[in-house]
């Protein structure tokens, strides 16, 4: 049958819906674009904020109007977390996020039988990691590779440990195994990724660290380089960044999650860190890499922070010198102790953002002037207007000129910038 899929929210969330598009296909279903007809229609939905909840609430909505007679089947952490609002909206297949090869079976199901279906568990029961192929369907250069799922924080903003669960981590046997299937299937690029990879190991056997696990990666990955999703800023450490720079194929790229540049709002957060600690993480990767891509995540008018609370975060993110930022405005999650905190006006919390914003922007543009005149090897993805554009290892946008670059690696000098792109001239072709 004609099966379209539309993902939102993280990187997880896309790695799992590739997981679900190698399936379908193994089982002889078509994929189809999500904006024409359909057999049945698949979305995968996220729940971090109360905007993810009215995104994916449009999505059903559009489903069910482009082919009302098709199965619309939903999942993720929307449903996860608040089933009877997806119950109202006309949906034939309700899940969450677990065990997406049973979703598939009832999906299959839906679409025989035409009796609508919810297969929901308690998250917060779970203690297995579902092990999904890594990877995807088109022809790609970068693969994922989930390696963990679950979270144990409760950041009191954040309501993502109830949709996934206690953490659950791929055994390092398991991983080694994806890393050797997705060279011979020739990607060049590996990203561990997973709701909260700091945690990786903590309840396997041994309790390994996550550090083993990016040595088992790098080794097994060969030539094909390996970057690391979202970190927590205590992972790095001396140990951690010795090990990790004798690693010649890890990308020099982190990103430290921080949301707030000042104590008393990471206190209202529940967050496991100071700003102190966070810098000493800045400090020792700057120290043990060459130039890293340091990048991080912020809220701003988190509730109760004052203009002298905000004022500190600006003072710490030029202190940290970021090589790039994503920044949102604060936004409600009904269910969390942060929604039952004094709020911040919607005005207060934008101008906040497009502050920070401006901040981040010239520190960007810092960091990409520091690039030019060196020499990165460049994973070319794609062709654009004229140019061919790839990632340099610190994830930094190249473009050059060149043909037939798809899916290589070339070493490229830096010689300019134009906008938020590197420009390059090709130093030589590598296969």
């Amino acid at each position: 049958m004609d099966i379209a899929i539309y993902t939102l929210g993280c990187k997880v969330n896309q790695y799992e819906t590739a997981a679900m598009e190698r399936e379908l296909t193994a089982r002889g279903h078509t994929l189809v674009p999500f904006e024409g007809p359909a057999d049945a229609y698949i979305i995968n939905t996220c729940t971090v904020t109360a905007v993810s909840d009215k995104k994916s609430r449009q999505m059903i909505r559009r489903a069910r109007k482009q082919s009302p007679e098709a199965v619309v089947a939903v999942c993720g952490c929307y449903p996860q977390t608040h089933p009877e609002d997806v119950k109202n909206l006309d949906v034939d297949l309700i899940a969450g996020t677990g065990d997406r090869m049973k979703f598939l079976d009832l999906l299959e199901g839906a679409v025989r039988e035409r009796e609508p279906v919810v297969n929901l568990d308690q998250a917060l029961r779970r203690r297995e990691f579902e092990v999904l192929p890594a990877g995807g369907l088109a022809a790609r250069t970068r693969a994922m590779l989930k390696v963990e799922d679950g979270c144990v924080n409760f950041c009191t903003y954040c309501i993502i440990p109830y949709a996934r669960g206690p953490v659950r981590s791929l055994p390092l046997e398991t991983a080694a195994e994806e890393v050797r299937r997705l060279k011979a299937e020739g990607y060049r690029e590996i990203v561990l990724t997973g709701i909260e990879i700091s945690s990786w190991g903590r309840d396997l056997p041994g309790k390994p660290e996550l550090t083993d696990l990016i040595e088992a990666v790098c080794r097994e990955a060969g030539e094909m380089r390996v970057r690391l999703g979202s970190l927590e800023p205590r992972t790095i450490t001396e140990d951690f960044c010795r090990r990790a720079a004798e690693l010649p194929n890890l990308c020099p790229h982190f990103h430290l999650s921080m949301q707030s540049g000042c104590d008393g709002t990471l206190r209202r957060m529940n967050r496991k860190y100071d700003t102190a600690r966070y810098y000493e993480s800045v400090r020792l990767l700057n120290e043990a890499f060459d130039r890293p891509a340091i990048t991080t995540d912020l809220i701003t008018g988190f509730p109760g922070e004052t203009e002298e609370e905000f004022a500190a975060t600006l003072a710490f993110i030029r202190k940290c010198a970021f090589a790039e930022m994503h920044i949102f405005p604060y936004s409600i999650r009904p269910g969390t102790p942060a929604a039952e905190m004094e709020q911040v006006s919607k005005a207060v919390k934008e101008d906040r953002a497009a502050r920070a914003a401006a901040v981040a922007e010239e520190l960007h543009r810092q960091y990409l002037q520091n690039c030019v005149g060196r020499v990165y090897d460049v994973l070319y993805e794609q062709p654009s207007d004229g140019l061919y554009q790839g990632h340099a290892p610190n994830y930094m946008l190249v473009a050059a000129k060149g043909e037939a670059l798809h899916n290589r690696v070339v070493p490229t000098r830096i010689v300019g910038v134009e906008g938020g792109v590197l420009l390059g001239e090709l130093v030589r072709q590598r296969e």
